[in-house]
């Protein structure tokens, strides 16, 4: 089965509901536990169709007792707004890149490490192996909940509307566009290149007004986002693997009786499972999308790049800030770094 456009907007269309959630019937009662689930990617994403459907399940499963409205495309704020809002209750759900956690939680970024993961295979290793048990364990101490599985992010490649990113040294002074994370400002500065941090809401309207020349990202995001209609050129860097993390606030995930977060979980954690495999069924067919769309790709030796974040102190750096029990875990993975 493809996975496409087309095919996003046709399941929005039969979840029309989907925007602002789902308010009770006149002449039924309110749920019990009423909700918010609230995310930074478009309505058409696997992200978000994916967790609908847990909604709705959800809600089934527990006879109304549980409703959870969902809100995507940023409709409730930006990434750190909404990092903000699930500390503080207004938000019950919100799954977050670690890299953008990181600035709550320093290890939750440890996953991207540039070119630590070699595949998929090695990625779920890890995040559904120790390293990621260790990072939900830190996670956890911040008075947030966090669920077992990671949604899918991507390998991520870095975009320009101004040339091909071939070699390191096309990046030295780019103009780049990254999300407000300590980590990829410090991958982006050890390769030369002049990083600005922009939430992801903002990113389409900096790259039309040329306030950045490039961006990065998963190919499927390009897709979906219509950032090729303001991007040129795709090199393919694969330069760190993205996930988020499925994030509860405490006292919200606390007030839930054993039964019913056992039923959220199920659903929860078989919505992120789904969701891999639609985007591993997307990446299939979307760079050929995208080279109908315009889009000119180039494929660069990824070694030229990790050489240089050697040379550049990069992973030394990130050792230390991580800690040698937490590069540990992921070296176990990753092989040697730097």
């Amino acid at each position: 089965m493809t996975i496409n456009r087309r095919r996003f907007v046709q399941t929005l269309a039969g979840s029309a509901a989907l925007a602002a959630g789902v308010r009770p019937a006149f002449g039924q009662p309110a749920a019990e536990f009423q909700m918010k689930w609230a995310n930074n990617i478009p309505a058409t994403h696997p992200s978000t169709i994916r967790v609908k459907e847990a909604a709705d399940k959800i809600k089934a499963e527990t006879k109304g007792r549980v409703d959870i409205q969902v809100f995507p495309n940023n409709q409730l704020g930006s990434d750190t707004d909404m990092l903000s809002q699930i500390r503080s209750g207004a938000i019950d759900f919100f799954p977050l890149s670690g890299l953008i956690l990181q600035t709550l939680v320093p290890v939750a970024a440890i996953n991207g490490v540039a070119f630590a993961f070699k595949d998929y295979a090695t990625v779920w290793a890890a995040m559904d192996g120790d390293l990621g048990a260790f990072v939900r364990e830190t996670v956890g101490k911040t008075g947030l909940h966090s669920f077992d599985r990671q949604l899918d992010n991507g390998y991520r490649q870095i975009t320009s509307s101004t040339k091909p990113i071939a070699t390191p040294d096309d990046l030295k002074g780019f103009k780049i566009r990254v999300p407000p994370s300590p980590l990829w400002t410090s991958l982006f500065k050890a390769l030369g290149a002049s990083p600005t941090s922009i939430n992801f809401s903002e990113t389409y309207s900096a790259l039309q007004t040329k306030v950045v020349e490039g961006q990065e990202n998963a190919l499927s995001l390009l897709e979906i986002a219509k950032l090729y209609e303001v991007q040129k050129y795709v090199s393919m860097t694969d330069h760190m693997w993205d996930g988020q993390w499925v994030l509860a606030n405490g006292k919200s995930w606390a007030s839930l009786p054993k039964d019913l977060q056992a039923i959220v979980t199920r659903n929860v954690t078989a919505a992120v499972l789904a969701q891999r495999e639609d985007m591993a069924k997307l990446n299939v067919g979307v760079e050929a999308t995208l080279k109908q769309k315009g889009m000119i790709f180039n494929y660069p030796d990824k070694t030229a790049f990790r050489a240089v974040l050697t040379k550049a102190g990069f992973y030394e750096e990130w050792k230390g800030k991580f800690g040698a029990e937490a590069w540990a875990k992921l070296e176990k993975y990753s092989g040697k770094l730097g």
